[in-house]
């Protein structure tokens, strides 16, 4: 277990990391005795030392909840972080590339709340009675620390999330089989990723389940109005410089991103 001064030792190099763009070295290696629990510490005191900044809390995500992305990651278990204000986009914008400093994309669905939800014991129809509806998303992911990650890095590094995309047509959560949802994933003209969202634990409201479980135990709710993005169903794609980024989620529409 890290101390306290540890700790914040820890999210300076963090802060100082995604400000300048470089990748820092993994904390699990500069801090060997690193836990879990100081991983979401570390977490919540960078995103603390942001809202303190002038920046606003719009959300959470959820991150490697499907095979795919576990095995991209070599990490077992999902993690979550928080989403800021500053991180959100309309689709089709145009994101500066320097700006990140190993930017990928990942197709996703985004939940939106229109009731709080607050862990334990929150299961899938908890999930689908609370949201308002679900729309298509992009997320940007960018890691402020160097390869091979493990757990311990991804969590205090706010889950790897850099950015959201939202597009397409909203849609309530009854109205499709949200299981069912595929995406065809574009990098420029070509198909790089293909899935379904079933992929996210059997089905993406799962990953908001755990979520809500998960933050509960540090008393943390799900708030209405709140973005949850439930975690993608294929592999990351890199994003160069240049690059447009189209993710077709078919009869619920589309959305894209493009870095300048």
């Amino acid at each position: 277990m890290m101390s306290d001064q540890e700790r914040a030792r820890a999210a300076d190099i963090l802060m100082e990391a995604e400000r300048t763009r470089t990748q820092a070295v993994q904390l699990s290696k500069t801090f060997p005795h690193i836990e879990i629990e100081d991983s979401y510490a570390i977490q919540s005191e960078t995103t603390r030392r942001k809202i303190a900044a002038g920046r606003r809390l719009i959300g959470h995500k959820v991150g490697l909840t499907s095979k795919a992305m576990q095995q991209s990651s070599q990490i077992d278990e999902p993690d979550y972080g928080h989403l800021l204000d500053d991180m959100m986009f309309q689709d089709g914008a145009k994101v500066a590339h320097a700006n990140y400093s190993v930017p990928r994309v990942e197709p996703e669905l985004a939940f939106v709340l229109g009731q709080p939800l607050k862990g334990p014991g929150v299961g899938l129809l908890d999930v689908m009675r609370a949201t308002e509806y679900v729309v298509p998303a992009i997320e940007i992911i960018d890691a402020r620390v160097q390869n091979p990650r493990k757990i311990f890095d991804t969590v205090a590094d706010n889950g790897a999330a850099a950015g959201i995309v939202i597009g397409g047509r909203p849609v309530r959560p009854h109205d499709v089989d949200l299981r069912w949802v595929g995406a065809v994933f574009y990098r420029n003209s070509e198909i790089e990723e293909t899935g379904i969202a079933a992929g996210v634990l059997g089905h993406p409201a799962m990953g908001i389940a755990w979520l809500a479980n998960k933050v509960g135990r540090f008393g943390t709710v799900l708030e209405p109005g709140h973005i949850m993005l439930s975690g993608s169903f294929t592999r990351p794609v890199w994003a160069d410089k240049g690059d447009t980024l189209h993710a077709d989620f078919g009869p619920l529409g589309a959305v894209a991103v493009q870095f300048v």
